[in-house]
């Protein structure tokens, strides 16, 4: 099994860089469209056998390929003796997308790992070729979310795919509860060191005992997926992990209380979260993704915490 090598994020300080490794492009591989056209490249997530074999033959036939990180995407090029101009389209620098599609015409695009498109600036991408009428073909390839949701083990016949949630505000607490009224399964992304503290809010959100699984290192040397309650998985990984995340949650049970049909005891929930020993600042934000108002969260967390006795409590 080999692992492609890991990268740090692009420097900000090389937002503009324009082009690097400018090879030749090659001849057009028989078979390939002729004129300006656009492939969406799916790379490996790990192992880098995933690679197919139309995605080399795209990879070789291309003017060039665009991707997010040159160096990660220069590393998989070399492995498989491929030798094309590497432009980086990234976040910072998805603007310059008509200028690439103009220099050149038969543009190859790939993210650092997957289908490009999902959760990353591969759709910029598509929106500025489909502006400049350039036919947009999509490869089948690897991504990181649909083996998770089948290692999940949970309900695969209707899933909704969250990508990554906000990182706080009322935008996160309000995907959350959304989230946790949802009878479908729900799979996202999340980075290693948010994982602990996204788990404990799922588990404030969905209720401690709702299924889910956590899957990370997907195809390389050390794949992991662990299954149990949110509130075991939370456990488990308070203090973070390694590696690319998929987070699977199982929806809301058939016999699960509707929130729209039944409103949560709010006082008594933050009572018991208490007596478990969280802090009040936990508590109120464990209340508002459940809904409840910042004032209201704030008063109920601070009566619970004072009811609990002086080690509950602490200062906002």
């Amino acid at each position: 099994m080999t692992d492609l090598p890991g990268t740090e994020p692009p420097d900000a300080g090389t937002a503009d860089t324009e082009w690097v490794n400018d090879g030749s492009s090659g001849t057009e591989p028989a078979g390939q469209p002729h004129g300006p056209h656009v492939w969406l490249v799916p790379t490996p997530v790990g192992n880098l056998g995933d690679i197919t074999l139309r995605a080399v033959e795209v990879l070789k036939g291309a003017d060039a390929v665009a991707c997010e990180d040159t160096r990660r995407s220069g590393a998989l090029l070399s492995h498989l003796g491929i030798q094309k101009p590497l432009v980086r389209l990234d976040a910072h620098t998805m603007r310059r997308a008509p200028a690439v599609l103009e220099r050149y015409p038969r543009l190859a695009y790939v993210s650092d790992a997957g289908t490009p498109g999902v959760s990353d600036p591969g759709a910029e991408l598509v929106a500025a070729a489909i502006a400049a009428d350039i036919p947009v073909e999509v490869l089948p390839g690897a991504t990181a979310f649909v083996p998770a949701l089948v290692l999940s083990g949970l309900d695969t016949g209707r899933f909704t795919f969250e990508g990554f949630l906000p990182r706080s505000g009322r935008e996160r607490k309000t995907r959350l509860v959304a989230l946790a009224a949802r009878p479908e399964t729900s799979v996202l992304y999340e980075s290693p060191h948010r994982l602990g503290a996204t788990l404990s809010d799922l588990a404030g959100a969905c209720g401690d005992s709702r299924p889910a699984s956590v899957t990370r290192e997907l195809s390389k040397r050390f794949e992991e997926t662990v299954r149990g309650t949110l509130d075991e998985l939370a456990q488990k990984f308070t203090a973070g992990v390694r590696g690319e995340i998929v987070v699977v949650v199982a929806g809301r049970a058939p016999g699960e209380a509707d929130s729209d049909a039944d409103t949560p005891d709010h006082e008594a929930q933050a009572g018991a979260w208490a007596a478990q020993g969280k802090t009040a600042r936990d508590i109120r934000d464990l209340l508002m993704a459940q809904g409840l108002r910042k004032n209201d969260a704030y008063a109920l967390a601070l009566r619970a915490t004072e009811q609990a006795g002086p080690s509950a409590s602490d200062p906002f």
